[in-house]
């Protein structure tokens, strides 16, 4: 991805922020137990800055989880979206390369789906400066669980019509595009869950994705329209069962001494 393609792609959500509201999947449970577990502290009562927050899916989960919890996000969209279902959460304008949060002020910061519009050589200093000591980076991607006959089917045809490979973009996130240089020591888990959606937000939610809204809209509606026929065969009744797999990966930071 080129540099100017790869910021209009982050800056395409503004544009759609009611639609990524509405339609974009939560996270399980699960999820929050794996972050907790590998952190090796509650996120109750914890400091937690949630990074590129955009709409606020994750942020409400962090808070109803009992975590003190402040977002970041840059977009202008996303942040006002963000504050019309999020009144009573703070909302700082910003992002994870030059983070507006003073030094050793977070327990955990938290990237749902947002690291990798960041550039970790900024980043990751910005996240070890931020983190109080024994802090925790934790970084979270819903990806699409391509065993499933049905959505490996789905994706490739996605793939024919805008030209991207969604199995590679599912394998490039790894402990190297996470972290390039290696320092820190990630462990990494998956938590796979489901839900039952309509037909309806199931494409809605296809195309509050970054490579349908580059896209013009006369091909992004041709192809939800075929998208439509296919699923409609495969699910007769108007119910999609959409099967994720988040991939986790965690790092704490070393302890004073």
């Amino acid at each position: 991805m080129t540099a100017s393609s790869r910021t209009a792609r982050a800056q395409s959500f503004n544009a759609a922020a009611a639609q990524y509201a509405a339609n974009r999947p939560s996270y399980p449970p699960a999820l929050f137990d794996a972050i907790e577990d590998l952190a090796g502290r509650s996120l109750t009562g914890a400091r937690v800055a949630d990074i590129g927050a955009g709409t606020g899916i994750a942020t409400a989960l962090l808070r109803t989880r009992g975590a003190d919890v402040v977002a970041v996000e840059p977009g202008d969209g996303m942040s006002a979206q963000f504050r019309r279902v999020h009144p009573d959460i703070p909302i700082i304008r910003g992002d994870g390369n030059t983070l507006p949060l003073a030094t050793s002020s977070a327990d955990f910061l938290t990237y749902a789906q947002a690291w990798h519009w960041t550039d970790p050589a900024q980043a990751l200093p910005e996240a070890v400066r931020v983190l109080c000591p024994g802090g925790a980076l934790a970084l979270w991607w819903n990806t699409d669980a391509l065993d499933v006959p049905w959505i490996a089917e789905a994706a490739e045809r996605v793939g024919s019509w805008f030209g991207v490979n969604v199995s590679e973009e599912k394998r490039a996130v790894n402990a190297q595009a996470v972290d390039p240089t290696g320092r820190l020591d990630f462990a990494r888990r998956e938590v796979r869950w489901s839900r039952r959606v309509s037909i309806d937000t199931h494409l809605a939610n296809l195309a509050s994705h970054s490579v349908f809204l580059v896209h013009g809209e006369e091909s992004v509606a041709a192809f939800l329209a075929e998208e439509r026929e296919h699923l409609s065969r495969t699910f007769p009744d108007g119910t999609v069962e959409e099967i994720y797999d988040v991939i986790l990966f965690l790092t704490t930071t070393v302890p004073e001494r």
